[in-house]
């Protein structure tokens, strides 16, 4: 089901007050906002609840939350500046009941018993490199869960897995595996699935990910 236009012009005010702060990228956000759609069309049916990954500006959290109306959805950042824009946009679009905002890093924040294991759906855009997505992701998914990860342009359009950038061993170790390249929209997506438990230990402390990635 599309956005409504009434929602859709609300949602692009919203936007674009985002990236007039500085906590959204540049460029139209009617395009930021139909790329978002592609996320939802690697996902199906609507969850019951998602995680929205470094939700910065609100790319692709926000625009989730106006196409899935009964999800509860979660937007996770590190910035204070990023969450309190995001707290103002959640409520003058009146979302209050079903999308929370919180602020904090996810190595910390998937080791919290409320988030942990907790989500059917996890979607990160630009957050980092896959092993770093991978590791900071894997805790807040539900055992069956889908994370999807939005990808640049020169893998988006990758008609099989990337061996190089979602290594089957490095994603085992963090109870993963690798679903379906896609391409929609103009726009590529991986899916990853959580096909098995994972280790106490991850995520790592804040930073290690990053400073010592699990591949690449």
């Amino acid at each position: 089901m599309p956005i409504d236009e009434r929602t859709r012009r609300l949602l692009v005010t919203e936007l674009e007050r985002a990236r007039d702060r500085g906590v959204l990228g540049p460029g139209p956000v009617e395009d930021q906002l139909d790329h978002s759609l592609g996320f939802a069309e690697c996902v199906g049916a609507p969850p019951t609840r998602t995680l929205d990954l470094g939700s910065g500006g609100g790319i692709p959290g926000l625009v989730l939350a106006a196409l899935w109306e009964q999800t509860r959805i979660t937007l996770l950042d590190a910035s204070s500046r990023r969450c309190d824009s995001l707290r103002l946009a959640v409520g003058r679009l009146g979302w209050g009941g079903r999308v929370e905002v919180i602020e904090g890093r996810a190595e910390e924040v998937g080791h919290e018993a409320s988030f942990r294991e907790s989500f059917e759906v996890v979607t990160a855009r630009s957050f980092g490199i896959p092993a770093v997505t991978a590791e900071c992701s894997a805790a807040f998914l539900a055992p069956g869960g889908i994370l999807v990860v939005s990808e640049p342009p020169a893998h988006g359009g990758a008609t099989v897995r990337d061996g190089l950038r979602w290594p089957g061993e490095g994603l085992a170790e963090l109870g993963l595996c690798a679903g379906d390249a896609l391409r929609t929209g103009g726009a590529g997506f991986q899916t990853i699935r959580r096909a098995g438990p994972i280790s106490s230990r991850f995520p790592r402390r804040v930073g290690i990910p990053a400073r010592r990635p699990l591949w690449g």
